[in-house]
């Protein structure tokens, strides 16, 4: 080897050295997606989490939020401890005109902004209106084709809100009904849990209340200044 070439050979050895080094979690033992395993009797490498596990992102206390109910409160034992005591012939439909304690929430768990009521008015046509129809009539496109027709959100049809056994306009629903409906599904409505996200669930209870609101309003419900002088004068120009 030629003189001047000598004077190369440490770092070469040096590089050639340090070509092979690894970091040693390369090495360490470690299983393969579905992959047996001889440690555990059942052979399965993949175990079953500890009951309880809560994923990251996933816990959900906030029972407002994820089921739209509410928390028992002591006025609400005191209205069941006496609708059960009259649980009895004809005086319990009319005890049960009297409570009107449901355990869905009566309020929203994040404030109803335009931002939310937009977001609401396209999932609510992407994933609802095929039954319920754009405006809520109930008559969407499938109903037409003989589908099982869902009762209307805004005229005083009464079906499919129940509480103490009495049937009440939709109109007199809670919103965490609506949420629990959308959630769990009801009757011919399947569940949407797996389609629609928690916080467009509420988005499009959001929505479903402007629906309602909108067929039902009258000329003190605008609150839009230049609105209500729009209004003014079309109501002044018809005949």
């Amino acid at each position: 080897m030629p003189k001047s070439a000598l004077q190369y050979l440490p770092m070469l050895i040096f590089c050639a050295a340090l070509a092979g080094c690894q970091q040693q979690m390369a090495e360490q033992p470690r299983y393969r997606p579905l992959q047996a395993s001889s440690f555990f009797e059942d052979k399965r490498s993949a175990r079953t989490p500890v009951a309880g596990t809560v994923a990251r992102g996933q816990l959900q206390t906030d029972i407002h939020l994820y089921q739209g109910r509410r928390p028992l409160e002591p006025r609400d034992a005191a209205e069941i401890a006496g609708y059960v005591a009259g649980w009895s012939g004809d005086s319990w439909s009319a005890l049960g005109r009297q409570i009107r304690w449901s355990p869905h929430a009566d309020t929203f768990p994040f404030p109803v902004t335009s931002a939310v009521l937009e977001r609401g008015r396209e999932r609510f046509n992407i994933y609802c209106a095929i039954c319920h129809d754009r405006s809520g009539s109930g008559r969407g496109m499938i109903v037409r084709r003989g589908f099982t027709a869902p009762p209307a959100f805004a005229t005083d049809d009464s079906r499919g809100f129940k509480l103490r056994g009495i049937q009440l306009k939709l109109r007199e629903a809670p919103v965490g009904y609506f949420f629990d409906v959308i959630t769990h599904g009801l009757g011919a409505m399947p569940d949407h849990a797996a389609q629609v996200r928690v916080h467009d669930r509420w988005a499009i209870v959001a929505y479903i209340r402007a629906l309602q609101l909108s067929q039902h309003a009258d000329f003190e419900d605008v609150r839009d200044p230049a609105a209500k002088e729009r209004l003014e004068r079309e109501r002044g120009a018809t005949p």
